[in-house]
């Protein structure tokens, strides 16, 4: 694959991106410099880190970059729940949020079974 661009994990998290960026327009003023800096800081670090791992020589490292990238997924979804108990956003927006988390998770999880297989073929 000639560019992480290519990547379907890769334009899940792009579309998770710019629904988060588009969302927290929306959040209180007083949250601005913390979930609101959060949540996009954890779902930006999703694409980076897959781009990054692509990026590597080695399936290992980029296996490693993938489970970074999942691991700010789950942080962004966490992030979502906080936003949620504290009733910026309705359960509604929430449950649209846990079916793009869920299909990235998904795709993701694929992927770095794949690259380990690719591993264990050199």
């Amino acid at each position: 694959m000639a560019s992480f661009t290519e990547l379907e994990v890769w334009k899940q998290s792009r579309k998770i991106r710019n629904w988060i960026a588009e969302l927290v327009k929306s959040f209180p003023a007083e949250e601005k410099f913390r979930l609101t800096d959060q949540i996009i800081r954890s779902s930006r670090s999703i694409g980076n880190n897959l781009a990054e791992g692509h990026g590597r020589f080695h399936y290992q490292d980029n296996v490693r970059f993938c489970i970074l990238a999942r691991g700010s997924l789950s942080e962004t979804l966490d992030h979502m729940i906080i936003a949620y108990d504290d009733k910026i956003i309705s359960e509604e927006t929430l449950q649209q949020f846990k079916i793009e988390y869920d299909s990235c998770l998904k795709i993701l999880n694929g992927y770095i079974q794949y690259l380990k297989k690719k591993k264990s073929e050199d």
